[in-house]
């Protein structure tokens, strides 16, 4: 069994310089105690009937997958995984890994079944730390719920991905203000820290993107950060150079819908892909515009569209 709380990912994430102001003992539960480490390792490919399946599985409660579902009725040949916590909301010394692999020609859907709500915190933050692999020609949909920062909430999360020039892969992040519509906990969180480093095969660096917000030292409404918008949506696409183009040209931008969604897109640095970003009042609208985009993404690299979520979801 892996022992996360001391894997050396997340003692690099312990020693951001930005976490440095709480990185204390919680008084509770000590870091690493059970249930407050999870752990979760997916790898998909393709098996010898040439179908994508969730071949190797691994996992630490509180995270927890079942199995893969074939339920996208616009690609219904494509293993959909539903990543569930079975903790609650992630509180003060929480320690998280995932690790994704796609295998040569695998394809795949991964979300989560609710949103991701960071606990108001005394002591200490939490930490997730991803990797995700992406062989010759393989395919990955991530597209997890909106995460929910509550009031002196203390939250990091570092992504790295390692992704083959054929592989194309569609990873989205949605952060929201707080619990908007209780007692106004309005951008209220302590810190959010989010990395995400991209890298090919043999090395050679793509890109790497890093925003820190701390509301409590910036102020978030001034123009050029989030002005009058509440939700913030961070897509990055990595594909081949004549897809995304194709994708960047078939994409709406500017300020839609009368002004209740922002909607900005540019190319990623070495060739790699895109970067998508959608600000809102809500999660909904701000979750359809990152759905349409996926659409297009999925039209230009697999021919065939990605539907509209389920209404209860």
């Amino acid at each position: 069994m892996k022992d996360v709380a001391n894997a050396p990912e997340i003692k690099r994430l312990e020693s951001m310089r930005e976490m440095q102001p709480y990185n204390n003992p919680t008084r509770a539960m000590f870091i690493g105690a059970p249930g407050k480490v999870g752990y979760l390792r997916l790898g998909f490919e393709i098996d010898a009937w040439g179908k994508s399946i969730l071949r190797d599985h691994e996992r630490i409660a509180p995270l927890i997958v079942q199995q893969e579902l074939y339920c996208d009725e616009g690609m219904p040949e494509m293993p959909v995984v539903y990543i569930i916590s079975s903790g609650g909301p992630n509180v003060d010394g929480d320690r998280y890994e995932q690790d994704i692999e796609m295998r040569r020609g695998s394809f795949g859907h991964v979300t989560t079944g609710a949103a991701t709500k960071i606990a108001e915190m005394k002591d200490n933050f939490s930490a997730l730390y991803q990797k995700i692999t992406l062989e010759e020609d393989s395919y990955l949909e991530f597209i997890p719920e909106h995460t929910i920062p509550c009031s002196n909430a203390r939250y990091i999360t570092y992504t790295d991905i390692v992704c083959h020039p054929s592989a194309t892969m569609f990873y989205s992040e949605v952060f929201t203000c707080g619990r908007k519509h209780r007692d106004n906990e309005v951008f209220k969180y302590d810190i959010l820290s989010v990395t995400c480093n991209a890298m090919r095969p043999d090395g050679t660096r793509l890109f790497r993107e890093k925003f820190i917000i701390d509301p409590k030292e910036y102020d978030l409404r001034n123009l050029g950060i989030m002005g009058r918008y509440d939700m913030f949506a961070n897509v990055i696409v990595l594909t081949p150079p004549e897809k995304a183009q194709e994708i960047y040209d078939k994409t709406e931008v500017g300020f839609l819908d009368d002004g209740k969604v922002a909607v900005g897109l540019t190319r990623l640095p070495n060739e790699a892909g895109l970067l998508y970003k959608v600000l809102g009042f809500e999660t909904g609208p701000v979750k359809d515009k990152i759905r349409n985009f996926c659409s297009t993404v999925r039209q230009v690299v697999k021919g065939k569209p990605l539907l509209p979520d389920f209404p209860w979801r």
